[in-house]
């Protein structure tokens, strides 16, 4: 919600979105979430800018040389999400506020795109993923559907 009061465009057109598939002032339902590429796309952006767990640990399957340095068997290792949601090797702008980026890419949260994964991979992904994917959308679809959001003019974006 910040990045789209700091964004008014993108707020504009994520609103726009809503009113042409659901009509304005009507809350999404769980059946609207796929015909909304915009909205969808606005909470990747925001989960790769924003991650509730920066570092995901695992332990090394095997040992392995990286860079020089000797990673054993059974170390903890930490995937750092957060470097690699701001990494100018696979994002243009990585500090900008774009959801126009994921319209048309193939990149989900569910961790088959490790260059999105906010919610972890493999056997410890996030439990409450399916749970959560659904809520955000409708909680942040029907809050931006519902009232017409601006910061006030004493806030400083």
């Amino acid at each position: 919600m910040v990045e789209l009061l700091r964004n008014p465009k993108k707020l504009s057109k994520a609103q726009e979105e809503l009113e042409q598939v659901i009509g304005k002032g009507k809350p999404v339902e769980e059946s609207d979430i796929a015909r909304l590429p915009y909205l969808q796309a606005t909470i990747k952006e925001t989960f790769r800018l924003h991650l509730a767990v920066p570092f995901i640990p695992r332990r090394a399957e095997a040992g392995v040389a990286i860079c020089g340095y000797i990673v054993p068997k059974g170390a903890q290792v930490l995937a750092n999400a957060w470097a690699i949601g701001r990494d100018p090797g696979i994002w243009d702008n990585p500090t900008s506020f774009m959801p126009e980026r994921f319209l048309g890419m193939d990149v989900d949260v569910t961790g088959k795109s490790f260059e999105l994964i906010p919610f972890g991979d493999g056997k410890r992904i996030c439990l409450g993923l399916p749970l959560a994917m659904r809520m955000i959308h409708l909680m942040l679809g029907s809050l931006i559907n519902s009232f017409d959001w601006k910061l006030g003019d004493e806030v400083v974006p």
